[in-house]
């Protein structure tokens, strides 16, 4: 049984959301909060197994008890924010501070998904590794690659799944990426706006131009493309070049973006020209996605459990027999620029 503490200052959202998580078996709505301070004494005596928070409440803001949660107490949390472009920074933000996940917040009782998502996100949260395993920012310099000249990338795709977890995963991956990194498509189970702010944050930061996608955007050296949230992103061959196509459709594994569809499309388009990464995440997006990959020749790494918050997507890909290598999160980036100049002296 998962306890859930639901801090928010609306009381219709904690309405809602007590009412819909009382309907999963393995969920426990032990309490709710009006405020940072009321959330506090409840923590203690309640001690919740993980805490839903909101961003913007009054006395207090959601990123500051956060900061104070994850120094003082770490818990799991999960960030429940309005779907607006302006929470997006805020809730990167949180991302950056400790919060496992964030998610929209429901409208009504009537918002399915977004209730299907918070479930996942909960259960996720439930088992998240706390603190996390990330490499220190001066070993990651110390790893800075750069490719031979010679080095041709313009026919090679890499293809990066990640879920719970995985913006810090895919921030730590990508900033080692150097500018003549083959073209690059990435999925991360984030809701619509997210994405984009997403997007923006690693295009400061990384040697690679990293963009949210859009419908047949060039997939081409240099350049990262990330799937827009609430959207499929696939894989397309146009005449000698790549491109990613946009498009609506069910969510797979309860996730759109998909891990799967996308990868599914890398394996079908790509073929052995790509390299498949799978990092943390709970569920099975992706696993069989990398299987096709595998299948069709690609070369596949999956994250290794102790440098995951979740271990979940990569555990079952491995299982499925569809990883190459499994690696600790700082040795990912590295390894997929050896396979290449490995593959290159095969030529």
């Amino acid at each position: 049984m998962i306890r859930v503490l639901i801090v928010d200052d609306s009381a219709v959202v904690r309405k809602i959301l007590s009412g819909e998580l009382s309907k999963y078996e393995d969920i426990q709505v032990v309490g709710t909060a009006i405020d940072p301070y009321v959330a506090r004494d409840k923590i203690v005596k309640l001690k919740p197994d993980v805490v839903t928070l909101d961003i913007e409440m009054p006395r207090m803001d959601g990123l500051s008890f956060l900061a104070k949660l994850m120094k003082y107490h770490p818990i799991p949390v999960v960030i429940v924010s309005s779907l607006a472009p302006e929470n997006s920074e805020t809730a990167l933000k949180a991302l950056e501070l400790g919060a496992v996940d964030v998610v929209a917040k429901p409208s009504s009782v009537y918002s399915v998904p977004a209730i299907s998502r918070l479930v996942h996100a909960i259960r996720a949260a439930a088992s998240a590794k706390l603190p996390r395993q990330i490499p220190s920012e001066t070993s990651r310099l110390a790893r800075s690659i750069d490719l031979p000249r010679e080095i041709q990338t313009t026919h090679k795709i890499i293809a990066i799944g990640a879920s719970t977890g995985g913006t810090k995963a895919i921030e730590v991956v990508l900033r080692d990426f150097p500018p003549s990194a083959p073209g690059t498509v990435i999925v991360q189970h984030m809701p619509e706006y997210f994405t984009a702010s997403f997007a923006q944050r690693l295009n400061r930061i990384c040697r690679v131009e990293v963009r949210e996608a859009k419908d047949q955007d060039s997939v081409i050296p240099g350049v990262a493309l990330i799937a827009p949230g609430g959207k499929h992103m696939v894989l397309k061959r146009s005449g000698a070049r790549y491109i990613v196509r946009i498009k609506d459709g069910p969510p797979v594994h309860y996730q759109k973006p998909s891990v799967d569809v996308l990868f599914q499309s890398v394996a079908l388009n790509a073929g052995r020209n790509a390299i498949g990464v799978l990092l943390t995440g709970m569920g099975a997006d992706g696993a069989r996605g990398l299987l096709a990959m595998h299948e069709n020749g690609a070369y596949t790494i999956a994250q290794d459990e102790q440098s995951c918050v979740v271990f979940g997507m990569p555990r079952e890909a491995i299982k499925l027999g569809a990883v190459d290598e499994v690696l600790p999160l700082g040795d990912i980036a590295r390894r997929i620029f050896e396979v290449l100049v490995r593959e290159n002296k095969r030529r």
